[in-house]
């Protein structure tokens, strides 16, 4: 990566298409309706050869205070003194409006570098468009459609200088999971560093906490929140490094998530695509934090959404927040555990920690509860160790014999980490039924300390042949050729 490229301008004037086209994928969210973008959002850009990060950022208007619109111009600013460079739209078919003039008044102050561009520029109708946009001051302006991918090459040609002066920079690729181990249980061991950071994704329902708790975490105001709901559409993702009270701090990337209700609930096309995107990164992290409302009871959409990162093979934290107003917090906690307990079995014995987004009360513990988790889904389990934990579980509850022909379990091994995965070998593995591989899923979890990581068993057939058959029959002739050769 060479530079930060924010694309800053009024509502509606097409950020988020050009931000969409940068990327090469429709991560922004698109709609012919003003302020769909509420959030910074970063991607990684690609004109021709040259390689950068890219932020999509709200629509700037005249407001000051503390409403909505208020709150998205604080973060489009903050997005300006980010950016090595600022793509400054205006709407050539429009033509110039007094927020495009004030906002270039801003631009001048704040900004290292402004590239002004016009816009929806095909066609004679944007000629008058493109010609007042002389009168920003800020250069000659690039003609571009960002639907229709016209002007690249002039915006190109804007950018090579600029980006050959940047000091290049390295993106997160996706985390790697399911890796595999050899028989020793030796593989490839991801570390947690700078350029690989712990991969958090923060889930749940609309008006949770999310943002407000990573905005805590963070320690400055960077996600937009409020007291409505569902103000977070995209998945926005930051980098933090998280310090513990001893001072050292873990590498993270943490992506804040759109509110996910009830799929009958959910009717708005911009809110169906809001959901998906969360969906995408839950498959991008490594731990998911589900976040809870204390004020609200345990609801199966919380289920669902921690039953989605398992079934992706996520680690699971499970955070209850807006603690701090909570009345009855003891029976709360009780009633928390058992009904996760009896309702995900799969995750038995995830962590459920309490916070307080608001006040920071609780975040150490959930830092704690966060590594512990990655430790746990990265657990490596020696095969002689597993082998004989195998044998005591036979001997203490021995698989069934469907028609009278007992299973027999002869040989066990981890084959995979992230999640822990593990094979064994056996006889007629299609007859096993499900009870015993929950109850062997169960006791790994507990006499190898996996709490609440996915857990991942798969049952090999290797028949009841005797693998030395032949051998000797094959050896006595290779024998009596050999001497007769001799002979």
């Amino acid at each position: 990566m060479s530079l930060t490229l924010a694309i800053v301008g009024r509502p509606n004037v097409g950020k988020s298409t050009l931000f969409n086209r940068l990327v090469g994928k429709r991560l922004a969210l698109v709609d012919d309706q003003p302020g769909v973008t509420r959030d910074l959002r970063e991607g990684e850009g690609r004109l021709g050869d040259l390689r950068f990060t890219v932020i999509d950022t709200a629509g700037l208007e005249d407001a000051t205070d503390d409403s909505l619109q208020g709150r998205m111009r604080r973060l489009t600013e903050r997005a300006v003194d980010m950016a090595d460079v600022c793509l400054f739209m205006i709407d050539a078919r429009t033509g110039l409006t007094p927020t495009d003039e004030m906002f270039a008044e801003i631009l001048r102050k704040r900004a290292k570098h402004v590239i002004l561009a016009a816009n929806k520029a095909e066609g004679s109708a944007a000629e008058a468009g493109v010609l007042e946009a002389y009168n920003l001051g800020l250069g000659e302006p690039v003609r571009m459609s960002g639907e229709h991918g016209e002007g690249m090459t002039d915006l190109y040609a804007q950018l090579m200088p600029l980006a050959d002066a940047a000091e290049a920079q390295q993106t997160n690729d996706a985390p790697a999971t399911d890796i595999e181990l050899n028989e020793e249980g030796e593989g490839e061991e991801p570390i947690i560093s700078d350029a690989k950071p712990l991969q958090v994704a923060v889930v749940g329902r609309p008006n949770a906490g999310k943002s407000t708790l990573i905005n805590k975490i963070i320690g400055e105001d960077r996600l937009l929140t409020g007291p409505e709901a569902g103000i977070t559409r995209d998945a926005i993702s930051l980098r933090v490094d998280w310090a513990g009270p001893d001072g050292d701090s873990t590498p993270m990337r943490i992506f804040d998530t759109a509110g996910m209700r009830k799929k009958a609930k959910v009717q708005e096309k911009l809110e169906k695509l809001s959901v998906s995107d969360g969906l995408r990164a839950v498959k991008f992290a490594e731990v998911v934090v589900v976040l809870l409302d204390a004020a609200i009871p345990f609801e199966q959409q919380d289920l669902r959404i921690a039953d989605l990162a398992e079934r992706e093979g996520r680690a699971v934290v499970v955070a209850v927040n807006k603690w701090d107003i909570e009345d009855e917090k003891q029976q709360k906690l009780r009633d928390l555990k058992e009904s996760f307990e009896r309702l995900l079995p799969q995750l038995r014995g995830a962590p459920l920690i309490t916070v307080s987004a608001k006040t920071g009360r609780g975040l150490e513990r959930l830092r704690v509860a966060i590594l512990k988790a990655h430790e746990v889904w990265n657990r490596r389990v020696p095969t002689a160790a597993l082998n004989r934990w195998l044998t005591a579980m036979l001997e203490q509850h021995p698989p069934p014999a469907p028609q009278g022909r007992r299973i027999k379990l002869r040989y066990m091994t981890q084959a995979k980490t992230r999640p822990p995965g593990f094979v064994v070998m056996c006889s007629h593995p299609d007859k096993m039924p499900d009870s015993y591989s929950r109850y062997l899923i169960n006791g790994l979890r507990e006499d190898f300390d996996m709490p609440g990581t996915p857990i991942r068993l798969t049952l090999r057939g290797q028949g009841d042949k005797n693998p030395y058959k032949g051998r000797r029959k094959k050896n006595a002739g290779a024998l009596a050729k050999h001497l007769k050769g001799r002979a």
